[in-house]
């Protein structure tokens, strides 16, 4: 099939408040092509959660998308109801979420809840069902994985729990996979295996894969592309190797500076002064000119779309036609 497998665009989410609808994303365009992993960064708050959430379909009430579509393999899914929601999640895209322990059930053996959801998507009996949950387990990297169907979550290190939340899902054989800062939890060593389990997944079954990270060298080591998200709406997208070498909006330029360097030495790191603007107190014009270095007149006022910034697309007034 040709096209992307997944196209978001103009996403808008909100949430009613007795003070009015506060806008969590705003007008959030971005697209995925099959076997492509896309990271998405931000700090906390920037909407990169929500963001999964809503393409997966799993948004809190009272939150709700007021507008835009998202549509996967051709198909708009975002007015699609619960139960046809629910079919679709799981067998056709699954979510890895950043702390196992909620993920799986204590009181299940992971043998029976991979083998649960195995026939949930698969007509068959349970020795087939078990048998293809030990080549999940052995795939995601669990030693002797048949003999560890029997074991129950908290038997396994966090590492190998978040291998196991992996397995149950790649069990629907999913072509979309939404992993929500799924290293959060994990030390540095593990974090590495985690991200080359991905990655390796991603080639060799080409799954796609919407990375949800606030680390840019989690990022710059896995993802093809890069969305940068600030205050609900991307400020920058394109080629990870573009967006880090060479970025093009004040935002992500300050997110680079803030990563030590193995290179360059430097008595500080650099650092964006302020905070993420809350939802109910967004500024006008770009959300992120009152923390923007290079802010002008027109930042305060007209808010920018997505547009050419060199190789990547930048949300930012420095690079209309004539610049600034």
């Amino acid at each position: 099939m040709t096209g992307p497998l997944l196209e978001v665009h103009d996403l808008r989410v909100v949430f009613p408040t007795r003070a009015g609808p506060l806008v969590a994303l705003d007008g959030v365009s971005f697209d995925i092509a099959r076997g492509e992993i896309l990271g998405v960064v931000g700090e906390s708050g920037a909407g990169k959660s929500l963001t999964g959430a809503a393409v997966a379909g799993l948004l809190d009430p009272p939150g709700r998308i007021a507008s835009g579509e998202i549509r996967f393999g051709g198909r708009r899914i975002d007015n699609l109801g619960p139960d046809a929601m629910r079919r679709l999640r799981g067998r056709h895209i699954a979510t890895i979420f950043q702390d196992p322990l909620t993920a799986l059930n204590p009181l299940y053996t992971v043998g029976r809840q991979l083998v649960e959801t195995l026939q949930t998507h698969f007509p068959q009996s349970t020795a087939q069902a078990r048998r293809r949950a030990a080549e999940l387990l052995a795939e995601t990297g669990i030693p002797g994985a048949a003999a560890r169907l029997d074991d129950y979550p908290h038997q396994f290190s966090g590492g190998m729990r978040q291998r196991v939340v992996i397995a149950l899902a790649l069990a629907g054989e999913p072509e979309l996979v939404i992993a929500d800062e799924p290293t959060t939890a994990l030390d540095v060593s593990v974090q590495a295996q985690i991200m080359d389990l991905l990655k390796r997944l991603s080639r060799d079954r080409g799954l796609s894969v919407l990375l949800v990270t606030h680390d840019m060298g989690v990022v710059a080591e896995v993802c093809d592309r890069v969305a940068v998200m600030y205050a609900g709406r991307v400020a920058e997208i394109g080629l990870v190797g573009d967006v880090t070498r060479a970025p093009a909006h004040p935002y992500t330029a300050g997110l680079m500076g803030a990563i030590p360097s193995m290179t360059i030495d430097r008595e500080r790191l650099l650092q964006i002064d302020g905070s993420m603007p809350r939802l109910d107190a967004i500024p006008p014009g770009c959300a992120f000119h009152p923390r923007c270095p290079r802010a002008f007149a027109l930042c305060g006022h007209d808010r920018p779309e997505l547009m050419p910034a060199g190789a990547s697309r930048a949300a930012c007034w420095l690079h209309r036609e004539g610049g600034a």
